[in-house]
C-alpha cells in the first residue's frame, strides 16, 4: 500500500525536503504552523481523524512525520514555557492522535537529549543528560511519544543544514562569499546532516512503516557519517566554496559564551539505523560537496 504523509512543520527545512524529494506514488501534506498549531489538541486531532479518513478512503496508508519543532536554542533558556509547548506538548498530542486513529507516527529528535560528554558516539539506548532547555524539552517530547500507545519511532539527528530556514552551513557560505574571516569553535563535534539525506532517510523509514516491514526499534539514529567540529565543518564550506579556509580561524567555546550551553561530543552512532537495513546517509563530507551548489544557488537567487 502507498503511504501518504501528514508533515506538521511542513514549510521549514526538514518539511520542504520531503515535500521534494517524496518518491512518485507518496503523497505528502505539509502544512505551516498556521494551518496547524501541535500545541492545539483540537487542531491536532481533527486534522488526524481527516487525514486518516481521507487517506484509507483513497487505499493509501497514512502516516504522520513530525518536522515541527522549536528550535531557538538560545531563546528556550528564557522561554521554557514556548519551547515545551511545541517540543514536548505537541509531539504528545500528535501521538495521542495517532493513537486513536490508528495512524503511525515519525517523531524527529535531537543529539540534545545527551550531555554531550561522551567519548564515542551515543547510541540509541545510552543514559541522556540534556544540559540546555531546548534539549530538555525534546526529551520530554521523545517521551510523550514513547510513553503513549502510538505506533511510533524517534528519529534522533543532529547539525542539519539545507538551503531552507536558518542554519550554521547558511551562514558560513554568506561569510565565506563576503569575504569575512570568521572564528568558529573547535571544541564541539556532532554529525553534520544534510537536510536533503535526512528526508531521504524518514521517507524510507516511511515506506517501510507502510509495508509492514519496519524496524522494531522505537528509536533510531539517521545522521550524516562520520563527526566534524564546527571549526572543520565552516572550513569545508570555505573549500567549497572556493574561498580560501585558512579565513577562518579556532577558537574555544569559552571565548564566546551563549545562554545555552552546547554538547561538546555529541556524535551519534548509527549501528541502530544500519541494523534496521535502512541506507545510511553519506558521509557528512560527501554530503555537503554535493549540497552547498544546492544551497548557494538558492543564496544567489535570493
Amino acid at each position: 500500500m502507498q503511504p501518504v504523509l501528514l508533515v506538521p512543520g511542513g514549510t521549514g527545512q526538514l518539511g520542504r525536503e520531503l515535500v521534494a524529494l517524496a518518491p512518485a506514488g507518496t503523497h505528502v501534506r505539509a502544512p505551516g504552523r498556521t494551518e496547524l498549531d501541535i500545541t492545539d489538541g483540537g487542531a491536532v486531532s481533527a486534522a488526524v481523524a481527516g487525514f486518516a479518513a481521507e487517506a484509507r478512503a483513497a487505499g493509501r496508508f497514512p502516516i504522520v512525520v513530525n518536522a515541527a519543532a522549536y528550535t531557538a536554542v538560545d531563546a528556550a533558556e528564557t522561554d521554557a514555557e514556548a519551547a515545551f509547548a511545541v517540543n514536548a506538548r505537541g509531539p504528545g498530542l500528535l501521538a495521542a492522535a495517532g493513537a486513536a486513529h490508528g495512524v503511525p507516527l515519525l517523531h524527529v529528535s535531537t543529539d540534545a537529549v545527551f550531555a554531550g560528554d561522551a567519548s564515542r558516539p551515543y547510541e540509541v539506548d545510552d543514559p541522556t543528560g540534556p544540559a540546555s532547555v531546548y534539549g530538555r524539552s525534546k526529551l520530554a517530547g521523545e517521551r510523550a511519544v514513547l510513553e503513549s500507545a502510538a505506533t511510533a519511532w524517534v528519529v534522533r539527528t543532529s547539525w542539519v543544514y539545507g538551503a531552507h530556514g536558518e542554519n550554521f552551513v547558511r551562514a558560513m557560505l554568506r561569510l565565506a562569499a563576503g569575504g569575512a574571516e570568521p572564528s568558529v569553535v573547535d571544541d564541539q563535534c556532532a554529525a553534520p546532516t544534510w537536510s536533503a539525506d535526512l528526508a531521504a532517510g524518514l521517507l524510507e523509514l516511511a515506506g517501510r512503516v507502510a509495508r509492514g516491514t519496519a524496524p522494531r526499534q522505537a528509536v533510531l539514529h539517521c545522521t550524516g557519517g562520520g563527526g566534524a567540529s564546527r571549526f572543520a565543518l565552516a572550513r569545508a564550506v570555505f573549500e567549497e566554496l572556493g574561498a580560501d579556509p585558512r579565513r577562518v580561524r579556532p577558537c574555544a567555546t569559552a571565548d564566546f559564551p551563549r545562554p545555552a550551553p552546547r554538547p561538546a561530543y555529541s556524535v551519534l552512532s548509527r549501528a541502530s539505523w544500519c541494523a534496521a537495513g535502512l541506507s545510511p546517509p553519506r558521509h557528512w563530507r560527501r554530503a555537503l560537496s554535493a549540497a552547498v551548489p544546492v544551497i548557494a544557488s538558492r543564496e544567489g537567487a535570493g
